[in-house]
Order: structure tokens, then C-alpha cells, then sequence
């Protein structure tokens, strides 16, 4: 079973919204917050974001608090006329039902660190070694490593999810993230080579557990720029495989509106 081609907003929230319905029928509801002991480095499992655009209003009593809204970026004076002109374009084409073509039109994977926000379910497997999240739109592997010295900034060959350390202070697993291709933007924040990204990753309780990530950058952002993200157990999800071969959409090449090819269905 392969997962429908994501798109470009509004389209993608509507499919996203749907989709979830769908094919996360097999998942469990939010599980509820628990007062149980727990393993507070018991990250291994299936993930899915907290809350769900579909999950209803729920007694706050019984699951953790949602996360605030991901706050705008500090981009210094001189880039941030151009990245809010961008994304008021961007919200106008969708608004007309046009969208603009992006990296989805291309088949581009989220990378770093937008993969984390967990747009479809993500798989978390640790060992002595390293942790390994599988993120299931695009079957994105990232890996963390621990205890290990990351390599100079010249050095670290840009990659989609660039190359992750981690180290435990008590509970918490602290990683930082560096090398991450320029065109690889989350919410289309221009970063330079020398972007960081810190997570802070603890667990809330048995079946949530907390991201907060920092992104620093000493050439476009005024000051570090942090949100937070809450995951979700899903003990019953089984992993999908999720492959962009069969994409209709493209880039117009005059107007670099997305477009879509009408494919005739197959004969018998």
C-alpha cells in the first residue's frame, strides 16, 4: 500500500486531514496520559504527532498539554522583506487553488528538521550505538549517534538530514544537527552553512514524549529560534512504505506553478 503524493497546501492540508482518516485507521486513539512508571528513555516505538489535526477537543486532565504555535522566525531586517513576501505569495496562489510548485512537486524528501514534525507516523529504534527514526513519508532514515564529536562545519558534507550527535543529561537526550543542503528549508527560512539545530527529546509519560528544538544560524537569524513538538505512541501502527514514483504533479516552466499530468488509467 503506498501513500498518496503529498501537496501543496491547501490541497496538502486537505489530504493530510484525510488521509490520516483513512489510513491511520488502523492506530489507536491518543493514548491517555499515565501516571504509571515508565521507562524515561523508552523512546523505541511508533510515533505520531500530538495532537492530530483530526483529534477532537479532549479533558486536559487526562493528556499532556499541546504544544504552542511554532512561533516566526527571527530572520534579521535584511531577509525578512523577502521571506514574508515569499510566504504571502505562497498563501495568495493557494487561496486561488494554484498552487506554487515546491519540493513535494519535485519528489524532494522533508529532510531536517522538518521530517520530525511527523507529518505521517516516524519509528524510533535505539540501540548502545545510536537512535534511528524512521520517518514514513519518503522512508526518511536519520541517525543519531551517540557520544560522538561532529566534524567541523567545512567539513560536513551537506545531506538532507545532515549528521546528528547525542548525549544523555539524565533523562533528556540532548542532539545537535549541522550540514544541511541550503535548499532544505524548513517554512522556508533561508539558513546558511553554519545552521545548527539542538533538540532536547525527554519523555512526558509512558506514551508522549517532547521535542524542543532550537535552530541557531549567525547569518540569518537575528537570535536561536525555538518551538516545541509533542509525539504520541502508536503501539499498533505498522509502518507503510512510502515511495515517490509515481508523482503527476510538476513545476510549470513558465510560471513555476504546479501543474498535474492526467494520466489515463491502464487497460486490462
Amino acid at each position: 500500500m503506498r501513500r498518496p503524493l503529498l501537496l501543496a497546501a491547501p490541497l496538502l492540508a486537505a489530504a493530510l486531514i484525510a488521509g490520516h482518516g483513512a489510513f491511520a485507521a488502523q492506530a489507536t486513539q491518543a493514548p491517555p496520559k499515565s501516571n504509571a512508571p515508565f521507562d524515561p528513555r523508552g523512546f523505541d516505538g511508533t510515533w505520531d504527532r500530538y495532537p492530530l489535526p483530526t483529534d477532537a477537543q479532549r479533558d486536559p486532565t487526562t493528556v499532556v498539554a499541546p504544544p504552542a504555535d511554532i512561533p516566526p522566525p527571527p530572520l534579521k531586517p535584511q531577509f525578512k522583506p523577502d521571506w514574508e513576501a515569499k510566504r504571502k505569495k505562497i498563501a495568495e496562489a493557494n487561496a486561488r487553488g494554484e498552487p506554487i510548485a515546491n519540493d513535494y512537486t519535485a519528489c524532494r524528501p522533508d529532510g531536517m528538521p522538518t521530517m520530525m514534525q511527523a507529518m505521517f507516523p516516524m519509528e524510533v529504534v535505539t540501540n548502545k550505538r545510536q537512535m534511528t527514526i524512521i520517518q514514513e513519508a519518503y522512508n526518511q532514515v536519520r541517525r543519531i549517534y551517540f557520544d560522538e564529536t561532529l566534524p567541523p562545519i567545512e567539513d560536513a558534507e551537506p545531506g538532507f538530514w545532515g549528521h546528528s550527535s547525542g548525549h544523555w543529561e539524565g533523562d533528556t537526550l540532548v542532539v545537535d544537527t549541522i550540514g544541511i543542503k541550503d535548499y532544505v528549508m524548513f517554512r522556508d527560512v533561508p539558513h546558511s552553512a553554519n545552521m545548527r539545530i539542538h533538540e532536547r527529546m525527554r519523555m512526558l509519560d509512558a506514551n508522549h514524549f517532547e521535542n524542543v528544538v532550537t535552530v541557531t544560524d549567525p547569518e540569518y537569524l537575528e537570535k536561536p529560534w525555538t518551538w516545541t513538538w509533542i509525539y504520541q505512541r502508536r503501539p499498533n501502527y505498522k509502518m507503510y512504505e512510502y515511495v515517490c514514483e509515481e508523482n503527476h504533479e510538476f513545476a510549470d516552466p513558465e510560471t513555476g506553478a504546479q501543474r498535474m499530468r492526467i494520466v489515463p488509467p491502464k487497460k486490462d
